[in-house]
């Protein structure tokens, strides 16, 4: 399943970190991210992939993946919910987590930063399956057998961490964090999905993927180099792949023309 690939330059005047969507290349506005000077003892074990997280809102309705329904588009309702205007046309990168032990394929060294405060280093990370490796580069980020992660970015390269960062060093929250342009959405804006639109190939999006997106209310914590994400496409984060050939699955998925709810 294709999904809108690419990376992002770094922020200018910014130290390099992982998280969500720091590997591609630059015209598709991925955001390569900074890593902040925190303790590696500050960050949890690890996120997970798990369901959104109660908020008191809810997907009315039952309707089918990608439609608005009647009286308007979908999406999270109730206490806590965006209530802004909604905004059609977006697109929305969706991104995970790589997991060491969904990859069997033969082993490559990988050399990089064993601490926070270095670049293109040269110490030996240890050695790990390809396929782990390349959706490392591609996603940013992902977790090993060790429990450690193993991240990625242009600037930086590949360094150890333990957890997935956003640039302010605050652990990425599966199906919470998302990145955007912060001539779009400033860092802060919180938003919903109420309409999941189509894949690249103009097909319906899964509705167990849908439902769930729109279910969770995202939070603007990353972002794209001014000018280089488009003016209405955001990453979301939802945590650790589930299983192997997870990229096989519905999703490993880009919403196009999707609509948002913002605050």
């Amino acid at each position: 399943m294709a999904r809108v690939g690419g990376c992002s330059a770094t922020v200018a005047g910014a130290v390099l970190v992982a998280g969500l969507l720091v590997g591609g290349c630059a015209a598709t506005g991925r955001a390569d991210r900074t890593r902040p000077p925190i303790a590696e003892s500050d960050a949890p074990a690890g996120l997970g992939f798990q369901p959104p997280p109660s908020t008191g809102a809810s997907v009315g309705g039952g309707r089918s993946a990608g439609s608005a329904g009647p009286g308007g588009p979908g999406g999270p309702g109730g206490a806590g919910a965006p209530s802004g205007p909604t905004l059609a046309g977006w697109t929305v990168a969706v991104h995970y987590t790589a997991v060491e032990r969904f990859h069997t394929d033969a082993k490559r060294q990988v050399t990089g930063c064993a601490t926070l405060n270095c670049v293109h280093g040269s110490a030996d990370l240890g050695s790990y399956p390809q396929s782990f490796v390349d959706a490392v580069k591609d996603e940013g980020t992902g977790r090993t057998v060790a429990g450690r992660y193993l991240n990625w970015s242009v600037v930086a390269g590949y360094w150890l961490d333990d957890a997935p960062r956003d640039t302010g060093g605050r652990p990425l929250r599966p199906f919470q964090s998302a990145a955007a342009d912060p001539g779009v959405l400033r860092s802060g804006t919180r938003f919903a999905i109420v309409g999941c639109g189509t894949t690249e190939d103009g097909d319906a999006i899964s509705a167990t993927v849908c439902d769930t997106l729109r279910t969770a209310i995202w939070t603007v914590t990353d972002e794209f180099t001014p000018g280089l994400g488009g003016t209405r496409h955001v990453d979301i984060y939802i945590g650790e792949e589930t299983g192997p050939r997870f990229t096989d699955s519905a999703w490993y998925t880009t919403l196009i023309n999707a609509s948002l709810r913002t605050d």
